[in-house]
């Protein structure tokens, strides 16, 4: 996945163009692959707290706000999450909070996070205009556990501490920072808490504060490889500007323990097959089998297939490569993969070889193609016929050069707008897919436990000649 910080000169207290603009910055980002686009703090009104205090009601927003329609709007066209940051609505007529609204890439709110720590003494600055949260900002998009933090937030070494502690892999920070010495800070936030981190800093002259534009991205090592201009008030326009960074490979794969160490609650639900269960749906042949295991699924997932269907364009059509996989099956595919790998990368650990074999080839013990809630498959024309998904179903991550990634960079447009089709058919009906192949969809598996924040998975690994 690709992720981007937008910076850009909000208009002081115009919801309805700041939105305007950050609905045309999520499209932007799009169009150059990212899946995920993060704005600064109170980028939604400006840093202007004399603004904010003269008129509360005008400039606040609610989780189900009119004025961010734009930006649903946006992130459904385009399928691309944003974060954006604006002085929330307090509950029952309280004070307001500054705060993160997460919008998923169907339009809906995933989480609200309201700034814990404010700046200012006691009646002053934001402290004297704002409530504190009480709750830490997580999400999980793309197989990417994500931390949310807000300016002086980050000035506290157990807000990252408690995100790595939970398992977040990439921190997002929307700020109203005025220094460069201030901005390098995160630098060290990352080396010293193995996070990669993301800054959307604000800029312009706010009040009473100015911002100094600056946003950037750091690897865990502390290394920053992206950085937008520094704001100077000398250039036109409202300086707008998107840093990108590349996420992929703080995805959590099949192979990580969390993973595994999901409980599994077998509900018992029987394995169907598709092609008599679901005539309506296509079931392609190539991975035909002599006992028809390929074309068999849980009960509940051939359903969720059928409601994907229904969601999809006119003129569109799912279409089923492979679902059951008997476990002894799986094994052979994993160790297959695995010895590719060793023979490739000799000098690499067994631990190493693990965990890239799982990118393409899930380990056996916990595989959800042997659980029966997983499938492979595509989109096909009304007639059966091939579209452009970017690479073949089953291509690996070597032979695709890592464009087998559903949020893979560098894709085609059709091959782009394919896969957003794609997703958010399958994801409107309850299934999740594994980032590291656009084929791959599940439901009731432990990696759909883990993506979804179920307390345990469904449906464990069976064998081909249980009762069914």
């Amino acid at each position: 996945m690709i992720i981007a910080a937008a910076q850009f000169l909000p208009v002081p207290g115009d919801i309805e163009a700041n939105a305007a603009r950050m609905a045309a910055l999520l499209t932007e980002a799009a169009t150059r692959g990212a899946g995920l686009v993060v704005f600064a703090e109170l980028a939604l009104t400006h840093y202007d707290l004399d603004r904010i205090a003269a008129d509360p009601t005008g400039m606040t927003v609610t989780d189900d706000d009119a004025r961010l329609a734009p930006v649903r709007e946006a992130c459904r066209a385009s399928g691309v999450a944003a974060v954006v940051n604006a002085a929330g609505r307090g509950a029952g007529g309280g004070r307001p909070t500054i705060s993160s609204f997460v919008i998923g890439p169907d339009g809906t709110l995933l989480t609200r996070y309201d700034k814990a720590h404010l700046f200012g003494g006691e009646g002053e600055g934001e402290s004297a205009l704002f409530a504190p949260g009480s709750a830490d900002g997580r999400f999980t998009l793309g197989g990417i556990r994500f931390a949310l933090a807000t300016c002086f937030d980050n000035s506290f070494p157990e807000v990252p501490a408690r995100a790595a502690a939970d398992g977040c892999r990439v921190y997002l920070a929307s700020s109203f920072h005025g220094s460069a010495q201030r901005v390098a800070r995160y630098g060290d936030l990352a080396r010293e808490h193995g996070l990669q981190v993301l800054l959307a800093n604000g800029a312009g002259t706010g009040s009473p504060a100015s911002g100094c534009g600056l946003s950037g991205a750091w690897l865990p090592s502390g290394e920053r490889v992206a950085a937008a201009a520094e704001w100077t008030g000398a250039a036109a326009g409202d300086g707008a500007e998107l840093v990108l960074s590349d996420v992929r490979d703080r995805i959590t794969l099949m192979g990580d323990p969390a993973v595994a160490a999901i409980p599994v609650r077998e509900c018992g639900e029987p394995l169907v097959d598709v092609r008599t269960e679901a005539p309506g749906l296509l079931v392609a042949t190539v991975c035909e089998d002599a006992r028809g295991a390929f074309a068999r699924l849980r009960a509940r997932v051939l359903r969720r297939l059928l409601a994907a269907q229904e969601a999809l364009p006119d003129g569109l059509r799912l279409q089923l490569v492979e679902g059951y996989r008997p476990p002894e099956l799986q094994r052979r595919y994993f160790e297959e993969y695995a010895d590719d790998l060793r023979a490739a990368h000799p000098d690499w650990e067994a631990g190493r070889i693990h965990r890239a074999a799982s990118r393409y080839v899930s380990p056996p013990e916990i595989a959800p193609h042997s659980a029966g809630g997983a499938v492979d498959l595509t989109l096909v024309t009304g007639q059966g016929a091939e579209v452009d998904m970017g690479t073949p179903i089953n291509a690996s991550p070597e032979e695709s050069d890592g464009a087998c990634y559903t949020a893979a960079p560098g894709l085609t447009p059709a091959a782009r707008a394919n896969r957003r089709v794609l997703n958010a058919a399958l994801r409107s009906a309850g299934l999740v897919n594994y980032p590291t192949e656009w084929w791959h969809w599940s439901y009731g598996d432990r990696y759909w436990a883990l993506a979804t924040g179920a307390d345990h998975a469904l449906y464990g690994p069976r064998e081909e000649d249980e009762e069914c």
